[in-house]
């Protein structure tokens, strides 16, 4: 059924809407564990987790979505830090379940691995984890109430801690079919009970993204503004992919002029790819089956890549493009410069792991290898003068890549692996056991010299770096090897680039520090110097991002002193509330040294409140969204100035400006 007719509310003919009932509900077995365990459910306690708990009640949602019968949802954060879901697809079934003597609503909201999905008459495909999603989100909530809208009435439950506080009840009646769960998380599981809105908008626009036509809206109801609006955003796309890749791609140049659309079905498994040529030097592939991004790929990302190459091959040499070039061509210089999307819904989806990131079904490797072969085969015999540069970026791509090995040979040459010692500015530490050992990148030899007085020589290492590094995402990866900065923090590190066989992929088993710390001057040329770091480990180092290794360090502001009181204040609100509680907002009785650079501090400041483990603090580096870290990252680091100054902007309650 297509969105068209979703979204004018026809009614779905793939299925009968009557099937889905309290028999498609099966039962697989108990609850009991989720609570005393669980990380092994949701992954962990913390932030990931907490989000984790809105994501698997979407997904719901978006189940009954990809089945034909619900085209809107909406997500709402509660001023307490609960969280609300209502769709409005066919509602949970609430008659009796035959084999477990109660409702079904009761069944799926109680009993691990109860749910449709494990009835192929109910879903043809679903996400979330397999029907434990629901169930896990009650277990690990104090409270959480549901209301179903199905035949006309309304029914509700609450329950507490994963119990039923009372039986389903019919509550009213309902002029609509739906489903709405409000839950509050546990705070006796969670480390902290806080929602960030820009995390759940990022998934949000994600789904909203991978299924064209369907409107999904979140509303944030702790932040009001000056009109009494709550913080509100919809999230709704009618191409699709094509407008994922669209986002995504928003700060780089384009090589190409229209977004190249794959949607097809082969098999009765449905393909849809969206690509494009940039004239950047990165290859950005995200993939997703079934709506759960895939961060390790799988056989449909082969699949794609293996049809990218062959079929952009035989197109250059029918057309004899590749006769008078004198470099040999690989693979990996068919994707310079590409960014695209894989979407695949599988009927039952083999995944590699139990954390649902790699795809293993075999037979979806020839599915998207023949959707891409047919479908990108048409558009270059219809579009030779995009096909034209598509070949010319591959060319200069593989000639660049023959620049890089050298420069790559030079990097593993100076390597201290290789006999070739560490950098000479790096002052390493006593201690060789990477997992309690630190470097600290800093910016400049002034702030470098106080950094290596103050520092502890037995675990904590200083590389002084010249400058502003080089801006990665705008430079051919050669480019990026011969700079002397990049190559002092890899021989610095210990990590070595592998070769083009095993796709050049980052050796970490002989890192050195398992705590990278960034440390830069506290004003906006430091923040600038953050980015462009933070670029070059994104872009070329991410293991060591995704292995929480990553860090950036807080230097205060200012230092505060009145009489013999003195604080340092990390930002202007600690500044006023010293000025208040020692002067009584006199600032003129206060004496504040402002901290210009790092440099400015003596050793011992330095130690005291930047680098000593016991009372510094640190920022952790992470990754909560890869489509989103891409965007932003192309878009800040990126040629084009409009989106960059739309995103400042909109962002400039949280800059840092120095004046």
């Amino acid at each position: 059924m297509s969105e068209e007719q979703i979204l004018n509310g026809e009614e779905p003919k793939t299925m009968d809407s009557n099937s889905y009932g309290a028999s498609s509900i099966q039962v697989l077995e108990g609850l009991e564990a989720v609570r005393k365990r669980p990380s092994m459910y949701i992954g962990d306690t913390g932030a990931k987790g907490l989000h984790h708990l809105v994501y698997e009640v979407v997904d719901n949602s978006i189940d009954e979505a990809m089945a034909g019968y619900c085209n809107t949802i909406e997500v709402v954060i509660h001023e307490d830090n609960s969280i609300s879901v209502k769709d409005n697809g066919r509602g949970i079934p609430v008659d009796m379940h035959e084999k477990e003597g109660k409702s079904a609503l009761e069944v799926v909201l109680t009993v691990l691995h109860a749910g449709g999905k494990f009835d192929k008459g109910s879903y043809k495909v679903s996400g979330g984890l397999h029907g434990v999603g629901v169930s896990c989100v009650n277990a690990l909530s104090d409270d959480l109430h549901v209301e179903v809208y199905r035949d006309e009435k309304t029914y509700e439950q609450e329950y507490q801690k994963g119990k039923p506080l009372f039986d389903v009840k019919e509550t009213g009646t309902a002029t609509t079919t739906g489903t709405f769960i409000k839950f509050h998380p546990d705070p006796e599981i969670f480390s902290e009970v806080l929602y960030h809105y820009d995390i759940l908008a990022a998934r949000m626009r994600e789904l909203a993204y991978l299924n064209a036509g369907i409107a999904i809206t979140l509303t944030d109801l702790r932040t009001i503004d000056t009109q009494g609006n709550p913080k509100f955003e919809k999230f709704h796309s009618e191409k699709g992919l094509e407008e994922f890749v669209q986002f995504i791609d928003a700060g780089r140049e384009q090589l190409i002029e229209h977004v190249i659309h794959i949607s097809t079905e082969k098999f009765g498994t449905p393909v849809e790819i969206a690509m494009t040529y940039n004239t950047s030097y990165i290859e950005n592939v995200f993939s997703y089956v079934n709506n759960i991004h895939t961060i390790e790929g799988g056989t449909h990302v082969a699949g794609f890549r293996r049809g990218l190459t062959r079929t952009l091959k035989k197109y250059a040499d029918e057309n004899k493009i590749l006769e008078k070039v004198k470099v040999d061509i690989s693979g990996d210089d068919f994707r310079e410069g590409l960014t695209a999307i894989i979407s695949v819904k599988v009927a039952e989806p083999q995944f590699e792991g139990q954390t649902k990131t790699k795809l293993g079904n075999n037979e979806v490797m020839g599915i998207v290898d023949q959707a891409v072969g047919e479908a990108l085969g048409n558009y270059l015999e219809e579009n030779p003068k995009q096909a034209k540069a598509i070949i010319e970026k591959v060319v200069l791509a593989a000639t660049a890549r023959n620049a890089a090995r050298k420069a790559r040979e030079m990097v593993q040459r100076k390597s201290p692996l290789s006999g070739g010692g560490l950098p000479g500015k790096l002052a390493d530490c006593s201690e060789k056991d990477p997992q309690v050992c630190e470097i600290f990148l800093v910016e400049g030899d002034s702030a470098g010299g106080s950094a290596k007085q103050g520092r502890n020589r037995l675990f904590q290492a200083i590389l002084p770096l010249r400058g502003k590094i080089l801006n990665v995402e705008k430079a051919m990866y050669h480019k990026v090897l011969e700079s002397e900065e990049i190559r002092n923090i890899y021989t610095a590190l210990g990590v070595t680039i592998g070769t083009e066989e095993d796709n050049m992929q980052l050796n970490i088993s002989k890192l050195r520090y398992h705590k990278i710390i960034i440390m830069t001057d506290a004003d906006v040329d430091g923040s600038h110097i953050d980015t462009l770091i933070m670029t070059f480990f994104f872009r070329h180092m991410k293991e060591l991002i995704e292995n929480g290794y990553l860090y950036i360090a807080t230097p205060p502001l200012y230092l505060c002193k009145k009489g013999k009181i003195e604080e340092y204040c990390w930002n202007e609100s600690q500044r006023l509330m010293f000025i208040e509680k020692y002067a009584e907002g006199n600032e003129n009785a206060v004496h504040i040294q402002r901290y210009k650079g790092l440099g400015e501090m003596n050793p011992e400041q330095l130690w005291d409140t930047t680098m000593n483990p016991e009372k510094r603090t640190l920022r952790q580096v992470t990754i909560e969204n890869a489509v989103d870290a891409d965007h932003i990252f192309s878009m800040l680091m990126g040629d084009d100035v409009g989106p960059r100054r739309e995103f400042i902007e909109q962002n400039a309650t949280y800059a840092k400006i120095d004046v």
